[in-house]
């Protein structure tokens, strides 16, 4: 990422001020897979940390563990559902970073919100950008994460890294977007956030 595109990614991103109100911006796409409970979402949060190496930028990623849930196996940010004692969403994304990878709310600096994004797992998620200390080293939760890597930002934003997909998924034409680098495969909703950062940077260019 050049200088002045790290410049303007404060101005590409929703204000820290409060989250972005209203629906996620795929919710249209995905209503008819989403949790019937009269459409609610559960709030959830997750953290895009920017980790500034010598190479340039890093984004902090996860592979999560074989035994959860909810996305066993795929590679994702840090973070996960807004608990009741959690202020906003900032506040959920830093606390859920220090459990599974041990970042110290010290270390990560937040910038803004991406869009939100709903997931076929009934969450309305809260994409939370922040700026990582380049001291940082992952102690990841075995229980929760598999393996802790960083992808060069740089890669991330050129869309000819970007692989379109439709899948046939409960009887209809699904979109879906992903980025193969190295062995790792980055899908679902971790891509289409790494591409709405895209696309907001892009406005602002």
């Amino acid at each position: 990422m050049s200088p002045g595109a790290l410049a303007r990614l404060p101005q590409a991103l929703h204000s820290l001020s409060a989250p972005p109100a209203g629906l996620a911006w795929n919710h249209a796409e995905w209503i008819d897979l989403l949790p019937d409970q009269g459409r609610q979402l559960r709030p959830a949060a997750v953290l895009v940390g920017l980790v500034e190496r010598s190479q340039g930028l890093q984004v902090l990623l996860t592979r999560r563990t074989e035994a959860l849930r909810h996305h066993a196996g795929q590679i994702s940010f840090p973070g996960g559902r807004i608990e009741s004692d959690d202020p906003d969403p900032i506040a959920a994304a830093l606390r859920e970073a220090r459990e599974e990878v041990g970042l110290p709310s010290a270390l990560a600096r937040p910038l803004g919100y991406l869009d939100p994004f709903a997931t076929i797992t009934g969450f309305h998620v809260y994409p939370v950008v922040a700026m990582v200390a380049n001291d940082f080293s992952a102690i990841r939760d075995p229980g929760e994460v598999e393996e802790v890597f960083e992808v060069p930002l740089d890669f991330l934003l050129d869309p000819d890294h970007v692989r379109h997909l439709e899948v046939d998924y409960r009887g209809g034409k699904r979109r879906l977007v992903e980025f193969l680098y190295g062995d790792y495969r980055i899908w679902g909703a971790t891509a289409a956030m790494l591409v709405n950062l895209r696309e907001r940077l892009e406005r602002v260019a």
